[in-house]
């Protein structure tokens, strides 16, 4: 079999391109198949997870609940996105203190229930809600139940540039685009998202992160690689097993192995060559002390 690259990447997704526009950029940089989880949109930047060759079959085993944005809010008008790049369909005189502000931060904390925005990737009949919308078409979405874990306010000049930037660490499935405008009502007032910057998704984070300016000037293949994270680093908290590499091949053609150990029954595991620690895919352990392939890398 042809060796390709595999592993993940975390892109520093820039603004005024689309995700999936994204990827199109990086599949002609990485010559491989390729897939990313988290879609953000266009005027958003930051953590884009993104999975090449072998990744993309674990990307249902990435833990991805919480994530972190930065988003600064202008209040006083609204748009029909609920961000920058929408048409303004609404504007108050209402301008919050900072006080009035952080007084009602900490409601937003907690499980809650969202309406996602209709102009979203949310699927209704297989279409994206955001498409229905541009043409025309009447959309009815339903709530969604999210948590905020934290709301902090970082600034603010709400007196002068009627703005305020907040960071928010929030559950998978949340629009801050709707938090803003959930908060902003709360307020008495209307606002939209200016600017929206994911800094972590799950175990990715901006401490790993490379820009697509940066990917696309560098020409020595290797180090584009070096900036590739191993298939298995985002799949944290799952417990590892070691197998012989006849063991491996075993799982590998669909087959049972035993396994004699009494600290992880049962559970998904991930498998590595005992030999090269080298991993090779997601186990699962039974009952009966056999394990079998979940998913397994098609690299021997």
């Amino acid at each position: 079999m042809e060796n390709v690259i595999s592993g993940w990447l975390c892109l520093d997704k820039p603004a005024g391109i689309s995700s999936n526009a994204v990827l199109s950029h990086l599949k002609r940089i990485f010559k491989t198949r390729m897939g990313y989880i988290g879609t953000l949109d266009p005027f958003a930047t930051g953590v884009l997870p993104v999975a090449l060759g072998e990744a993309r079959k674990f990307i249902p085993y990435v833990n991805e609940n919480k994530k972190t944005y930065i988003f600064k809010m202008i209040f006083g008008i609204s748009t029909d996105s609920l961000d920058i790049d929408g048409e303004k369909n609404g504007e108050s005189d209402k301008i919050p203190s900072k006080n009035e502000l952080l007084s009602i931060l900490k409601t937003f904390i907690g499980v809650q229930k969202q309406m996602p925005p209709k102009f979203s990737a949310i699927k209704i009949n297989g279409r994206r809600a955001c498409d229905l919308v541009r043409q025309g078409n009447e959309i009815s979405l339903k709530e969604k139940e999210i948590t905020v874990f934290s709301l902090d306010l970082i600034s603010e000049a709400l007196n002068t540039e009627k703005e305020a930037e907040l960071q928010v660490v929030c559950s998978k499935g949340t629009y801050v685009r709707s938090l803003a405008r959930d908060i902003a009502e709360k307020l008495g007032t209307l606002a939209y998202v200016k600017s929206l910057r994911r800094i972590q998704s799950g175990f990715f984070s901006v401490k790993n992160i490379i820009s697509l300016e940066k990917l696309q000037k560098i020409e020595d293949t290797s180090m584009r690689i070096s900036f590739i994270l191993p298939v298995e680093s985002p799949l944290d908290g799952i417990p590892a097993l070691y197998v012989s590499e006849i063991e491996a091949k075993r799982l590998q053609d669909g087959l049972r192995i035993s396994y004699d150990g009494q600290d992880i029954l049962p559970s998904n595991v991930l498998v590595f060559d005992r030999k090269n620690s080298r991993f090779r895919g997601i186990g699962y352990i039974s009952s009966d002390q056999t394990v079998k392939a979940v998913r397994m890398c098609s690299l021997i």
